[in-house]
């Protein structure tokens, strides 16, 4: 058997190409200022850190449930999605950003609750009730915005009124993407609910193009969202025991019980052989879990070679 490949660079030049963003995950062509292509490579990172290694097939899973759920919402909100001629590549409408993250969060979990065991009450403005447990549901669901930060930066949490003081965001146009986050959040709600899952929080962001508003990037994939089995949440809760989840939270503990937590000075695992197959059929599980479908690798040899015949055959149609 071969052995896997993992795409962790790019650096390709498509025709009237004009320059490229590489972030954490994703490397973004523009392609004369009117479409971008987004490649989903197979870099992993936690705590704003890319880890040395990449994760076989993780690009590819990434890159498919943002597509289907980009379909599966583009009802609710226009989205920049246009074709996927890869499995590792979406192209679609190149937009201004907002320099706002819009998390979403139904329970108290993750980075929430961190902050609330250390004794916040108070998330972007958002008040949490005194006696909350570790993972259990807010009334109702919460949005808590990041700043979005530069490379190697922590993105910020800010509240919805220091967005619109800031000028970050007009208020108008703020009310339009707070209405689109909890729509969309509703509907990743149902759609995980017929999978056995719950959508616990998630982020989006969004831009615009010719004055209108478009949902931007990934959506519900478990790099951007946290996932818990529906079955057994309750008595795991009533117990305090932790909950099953289906997200990118397994390798942020495996980080920690390493003592690594982005902070300087820390040294990262060994990532061997082992750990990178484990964490790859990991994202596989994820992606059929929440597809509810088989999950069928892509050939794996000379990534790079099918990507640039792939989006070149795009492009020049």
């Amino acid at each position: 058997m071969n052995k896997m490949e993992a795409l962790t660079k790019t650096n390709f030049s498509f025709k009237a190409q004009k320059d490229v963003y590489h972030g954490k995950v994703r490397d973004v062509y523009n392609i004369n200022d009117d479409l971008l292509v987004m490649i989903v490579t197979d870099r992993i990172s936690a705590f704003d850190v890319v880890l040395p290694k990449g994760i076989p097939y993780k690009g590819q899973v990434l890159n498919q449930i943002a597509a289907k759920f980009l379909d599966d919402t583009a009802d609710i909100v226009p989205n920049w999605k246009i074709a996927v001629p890869d499995p590792m590549v979406t192209i679609g409408h190149k937009c201004e950003p907002y320099p706002v993250e819009m998390i979403v969060r139904a329970y108290l979990t993750g980075s929430s609750w961190r902050e609330y065991k250390n004794g916040k009450r108070s998330i972007c403005g958002v008040n949490i009730p005194n006696g909350m447990k570790e993972h259990q549901a807010f009334e109702q669901p919460i949005l808590t915005p990041t700043t979005k930060a530069e490379q190697g930066q922590h993105d910020e949490n800010i509240s919805r009124e220091e967005i619109i003081k800031q000028g970050l965001v007009s208020e108008e146009e703020y009310v339009m993407l707070e209405k689109y986050s909890l729509d969309l959040f509703k509907r990743g709600t149902e759609i995980a609910a017929k999978q056995d899952l719950i959508l616990v929080d998630t982020k989006y962001e969004f831009g615009k193009k010719d004055g209108k508003i478009y949902l931007i990037d990934e959506i519900h994939t478990p790099d951007s969202s946290r996932y818990f089995y529906k079955d057994g949440y309750q008595k795991r809760l009533d117990n305090d025991e932790p909950q099953r989840q289906l997200s990118k939270e397994f390798v942020r503990e495996w980080l920690i019980e390493n003592n690594f937590t982005g902070e300087k000075d820390q040294l990262l695992p060994e990532m061997t052989e082992r750990r990178i197959k484990e964490i790859s059929d990991r994202y596989i599980e994820l992606y059929e879990k929440i597809i509810g479908k088989k999950f069928a690798k892509s050939d794996a040899i000379n990534i790079e070679d099918r990507i640039n015949k792939n989006v070149s055959n795009f492009l020049n149609s």
